[in-house]
C-alpha cells in the first residue's frame, strides 16, 4: 500500500510539473530568437518556431479566424507568463478557427508555440505599432488564479 502511494504521488508531481507545449513543438522552438530580437525585426524571423507567451489586451473573430493580441510576459519553466512589469512589447497571434472571445478574454494568461508569420501594423493610440505575427501551432489558455486572498495588517488604536 506503501508503494503504491508513494507511486501515484510521484506521477502526479510529475504530471503537476509539464510543460504547456508538447515536447515536439519545443523542440522546434528557435531557441537563439529571444524576444527582444524577434520584436525589433519580425520580418527577418519569417518561418521560424517561436514560443511566447503574456496577457491577452484583446481578441477578434474574423472570416479568417481568430486574432488575439497580447501582451509579452517572460515564461517560467512550465510555460506559463510570469507576473512582471517586464516586456518587450505586443504581439498578436492567427489562430485558424473560431476562439469564442468571451473565453479568450482581456487579462487572462496565455502561452503559444507557432510560426513567425512577420508584421502586422495596427494603431496603438496615436501610433501605427508594428505587431509580431504568430500562427498558431499549439495554444494554451491558463486558468485565473483563484486564490484565497490573504491580508495582513497592523492597526494600532490610541486613545488621547
Amino acid at each position: 500500500m506503501k508503494r503504491f502511494l508513494f507511486l501515484t504521488l510521484v506521477i502526479t508531481s510529475l504530471f503537476g510539473c509539464a510543460h504547456v507545449i508538447s515536447q515536439e513543438l519545443r523542440g522546434r522552438v528557435d531557441r537563439e530568437l529571444t524576444p527582444m530580437a524577434l520584436f525589433k525585426d519580425p520580418d527577418a524571423y519569417k518561418g521560424k518556431t517561436v514560443m511566447l507567451g503574456g496577457v491577452i489586451v484583446s481578441s477578434i473573430n474574423t472570416d479568417e479566424g481568430t486574432y488575439i493580441e497580447v501582451l509579452q510576459k517572460p515564461l517560467d519553466y512550465r510555460g506559463r507568463p510570469e507576473d512582471a512589469d517586464i516586456s518587450h512589447g505586443r504581439f498578436i497571434v492567427f489562430y485558424e478557427g473560431y476562439l469564442d472571445t468571451a473565453i479568450y478574454s482581456r487579462g487572462r494568461e496565455m502561452t503559444v508555440a507557432g510560426e513567425v508569420i512577420g508584421k502586422r501594423l495596427r494603431p496603438l493610440g496615436e501610433i501605427q505599432y508594428p505587431y509580431p505575427l504568430i500562427k498558431s501551432r499549439e495554444l494554451h489558455l491558463f486558468e485565473p488564479p483563484y486564490g484565497i486572498p490573504i491580508r495582513f495588517w497592523i492597526e494600532i488604536w490610541k486613545t488621547f
